[in-house]
């Protein structure tokens, strides 16, 4: 039988067991779509990326292609197939990795990834040479809350369904009363973990995720559960639980460990500079009206700026000296 959780803990830790509980006993993809379910197109070109990425690291004959967070196995399939067709060599060179802990979704990987190797954390993934692909990964760990009041800051907890808050010591920016501002330190700890051993080893990673380049004050904690926007705090373990991604914090804690950063870039603009909409086009050529219809309408809900286009990024580090890596050449 499970401990009965805490009365009263930090938002991170909530967050952390909340997702924990969901990721164990729910079907994520019940409640959202990521962009690979959307169309086949986007881990396509993701992995003509990591082709080209591989050629600019030098080629090394053994490299270690490591997906974060790879849901169904989805883009990894699709990117298999893209790499298989346009470059065999970067395909005999791959040792597939996935980072996962879900026992259902690991299951469900393996049916579409057979030879794919599973771990639990970045720090149970042999060194070597690496790239790294991570999409809407990084807004699933656990973020902390604080809020100004008065003169000082106080950090948010969860007791019972609601906020309380504590005072908090440590020295943050100075800000207006009423101001939230939120760090997400197991995000930044995984990139600095990458940026250590891209001085290493070589490599690069790849994470596409949403938010704002540049970070604010502000509180960006949400839910989904049935499909439906929820309360984060209502029903720990019944719900998805995200927040928009620092990516200014990300570049910071890349660069602090050596790496070099490249991006961020809205989505849209980084997808289109890999060529997503010339290969939907060429896979819409020949179909029925209405399928081809559908494959352009999936491509355009990745790409539109008012769509998922604007609002999510784009974001790579790789080791130092490393060129102007595709999409994110500025």
């Amino acid at each position: 039988m499970a401990d009965p959780p805490p009365l009263t803990e930090r938002l991170d830790a909530f967050m952390a067991r909340a997702n924990a509980a969901y990721y164990a006993s729910h079907d994520p993809f019940a409640d959202f779509t990521t962009a690979p379910e959307i169309s086949q197109v986007f881990g396509e070109v993701l992995g003509l990326w990591a082709a080209v990425t591989w050629q600019m690291l030098g080629s090394p004959d053994m490299v270690m292609l490591i997906e974060a967070g790879p849901g169904r196995g989805t883009l990894m399939a699709d990117a298999l197939r893209a790499i298989g067709r346009a470059m065999p060599a970067f395909r005999a060179a791959l040792s597939l990795r996935f980072i996962e802990t879900s026992p259902r979704l690991r299951a469900e990987q393996a049916t579409r990834v057979p030879d794919a190797v599973w771990h639990d954390s970045l720090d149970d993934v042999p060194e070597g040479p690496t790239i790294l692909l991570a999409n809407e990964f990084l807004d699933a760990l656990p973020i902390r809350q604080f809020i100004r009041r008065g003169e000082g800051w106080k950090e948010r907890f969860v007791s019972e369904g609601a906020f309380v808050e504590r005072p908090h010591a440590d020295v943050l920016p100075d800000a207006p009363d009423g101001s939230i501002l939120e760090r997400c330190e197991p995000a930044q700890a995984f990139v600095a973990a990458l940026g250590t051993r891209f001085a290493r080893h070589k490599g690069a990673a790849l994470f596409l995720d949403y938010g704002p380049e540049h970070s604010g004050y502000g509180d960006s904690l949400q839910a989904l559960a049935g499909g439906k926007p929820a309360d984060p705090l209502a029903a720990p373990g019944l719900a998805d639980l995200t927040a928009h991604v620092d990516f200014a914090a990300l570049a910071a804690a890349a660069r602090a460990a050596g790496a070099s950063v490249h991006g961020p870039a809205p989505q849209g603009m980084f997808l289109a500079e890999l060529g997503l909409f010339q290969r939907a086009n060429r896979l819409a050529r020949g179909l029925p009206p209405a399928q081809a219809a559908a494959v352009m309408e999936s491509v355009r809900r990745l790409g539109e700026p008012n769509r998922m286009g604007r609002l999510f990024k784009a974001l790579a580090i790789a080791s130092a000296g490393c060129p102007p890596l595709p999409g994110l050449g500025g």
